[in-house]
């Protein structure tokens, strides 16, 4: 006990100086990322321009109508959207005690992109301020169905009874969509297709103020319920012998996942791999505690999601690449790691 004792005091300030290391490190990238953000696309812009539209707008000026109107709002998306799926897909490997969770195996992407297609097509939705609603709606109410179709009759909320039922409405939803794409005019396809590649390109100031409002409130269900998820993650036994209440921290959990991956999804795309390799990065920089994994995962993803919208404008300049398809092309082999590390790919 003794040895065991003492090899936590002599780790405990090595994990807090790595602590503060990684989250001042992260701040700097993702203020220096901002700024690229700003400064590069079809129509590069001088740094010192970028400064002079945020201090002294002049709306004369088209670089200034560049850097207020498009690249101020499409940062914002994307970091927003970014810190969501990462805090959401913390709590999901939480909760379902399983390191390949991601926002995903709820439905909420595959309710999202239902929304928004029957949007466009039964309702006339043309543009993102108007889809995001449907999106929004979309992903909601997938997530509640999932919730009642998780629940054991006895025991509440079933993690596998949860990512079972989020696969099955999943395959339900892409089978509507398809359906309603096959069966719309083109013109539905492709406002859909734009979307459902996960980019943040021409989302405005709107957008990003639901998807703000959103993500605030997700992030209160959340982050109080850290200390709770700790005991959450040893098993639901475990749990509740150390006085956690299984039933509120699933519910709030749930809760949170849906209005966090919701208004994400709503607001940029199915995005995939960005909740699933965030919290993991973020434990690898903060140890295992839900109280500093939350915030570290929100900011690493704010960073993944950020670069890999940056890293689509440079690879395929004038023109660009979605950031869900760069992000999506960085989290595959990601993916294959942990899948191999963890040893789930045995039959």
């Amino acid at each position: 006990m003794t040895c065991v004792a003492d090899d936590a005091g002599t780790r405990a300030p090595f994990l807090r100086r790595r602590r503060a290391r990684g989250f001042v490190a992260g701040v700097l990238a993702l203020g220096a990322l901002a700024l690229v953000s700003l400064v590069v696309g079809s129509r590069p812009v001088p740094l010192a321009e970028a400064f002079d539209a945020l201090r002294a707008y002049d709306a004369g000026n088209d670089r200034h109508l560049v850097i207020r109107e498009l690249r101020v709002p499409r940062t914002f998306v994307a970091v927003l959207a970014g810190l969501a799926l990462g805090v959401a897909g913390a709590v999901m490997q939480a909760v379902t005690r399983n390191p390949l969770a991601e926002p995903g195996l709820l439905g909420i992407n595959a309710g999202a992109a239902a929304g928004v297609v029957i949007g466009v097509a039964a309702f006339g939705a043309a543009t993102m301020a108007h889809y995001v609603w449907f999106a929004f709606a979309g992903a909601g109410l997938a997530g509640v169905a999932v919730f009642l179709l998780g629940q054991a009759h006895r025991t509440g909320i079933d993690p596998v009874r949860l990512v079972l039922a989020g696969a099955g409405l999943s395959i339900m939803l892409a089978s509507v969509t398809g359906i309603v794409i096959l069966n719309a005019p083109l013109a539905v396809f492709d406002d859909f297709r734009n979307w459902a590649a996960g980019s943040v390109e021409g989302r405005g100031l709107d957008v990003a103020g639901v998807l703000a409002l959103a993500v605030a409130a997700g992030l209160g269900m959340a982050l109080p319920i850290a200390g709770s998820l700790n005991a959450m993650a040893l098993g639901s036994d475990l749990g509740r012998a150390l006085g956690v209440d299984a039933r509120v921290t699933w519910l709030l959990a749930c809760l949170s996942v849906m209005l966090l991956s919701g208004a994400a999804t709503a607001a940029a795309g199915p995005i995939a791999f960005v909740g699933l390799a965030a919290p993991h990065a973020a434990r690898m920089m903060t140890g295992p505690d839900y109280r500093w994994i939350l915030p570290g995962s929100a900011l690493l993803a704010a960073i993944l999601l950020l670069g890999a919208d940056v890293l689509g404008r440079l690879i395929a300049a004038p023109s660009e690449v979605a950031a869900g398809i760069v992000a999506s092309l960085l989290g595959g082999p990601f993916f294959i790691a942990v899948a191999r590390r963890f040893r789930l790919m045995k039959p």
